[in-house]
């Protein structure tokens, strides 16, 4: 089962100024994926990088993993606005709501997440520590703060992409990781009992 584990940045301001100054690269050059996939009506990850991956590495100085990123961020930010009107979550076709969010392409907020897999972000866990790609080149020994627990299940279970999010002028990493799943308890010592109420 796939379990996201947050963990606190502290960078230094420093590293908290090139940390800003990427977010808020990979987001303008996410914004502008966003028209070029709107105004050719490319929606698909393949197309879309073809489309428009050459500009966004030389445009918003982004390394190769970064701007395939981008690139996907904005298709899956499609992807989702296409589920969410097809399930009647942003009303009927033709309504105000609808609309709104139809005849415009997605914007990506300047402090809006972005992800890192493993070639742009590495982990020292029992350091508390991270090295993160960034538009001012690598950053080294960012401190991060956790639990035990937090950890724990960084260590064991780790895998894939790490979101960089920037929330209320804190920064964190949102970590996937992939904890098996327990097995099912057949035999069953006790049992838990609830109480619903009564009905009035």
């Amino acid at each position: 089962m796939k379990l996201v584990v947050q963990v606190k940045l502290l960078p230094t301001p420093v590293q908290a100024a090139a940390l800003e100054a990427t977010l808020h690269a990979c987001n303008e050059a996410a914004t502008w994926v966003s028209c070029m996939a709107f105004e050719n009506d490319v929606k698909k990850n393949f197309a879309l990088r073809r489309l428009t991956y050459d500009e966004v590495k030389a445009r918003w100085n982004l390394g190769a993993q970064a701007a395939q990123h981008v690139v996907k961020k904005t298709c899956d930010a499609y992807a989702t606005l296409k589920a969410n009107l097809k399930a009647g979550n942003l009303g009927k076709p033709g309504s105000k709501r609808y609309r709104r969010a139809t005849e415009k392409p997605v914007a990506f907020r300047p402090e809006g997440a972005q992800p890192y897999d493993d070639r742009m972000l590495s982990w020292q866990i029992a350091e508390r520590r991270v090295s993160i790609w960034t538009v001012q080149g690598r950053v080294k020994d960012v401190v991060f703060t956790a639990t035990p627990e937090q950890l724990a299940t960084l260590a064991l279970y780790r895998r894939g992409e790490s979101d960089l999010v920037c929330r209320d002028g804190m920064w964190f990493l949102l970590a996937t990781c992939e904890v098996p799943e327990a097995t099912l308890n057949t035999e069953p010592v006790d049992f838990l009992g609830l109480d619903l109420g009564w009905a009035s």
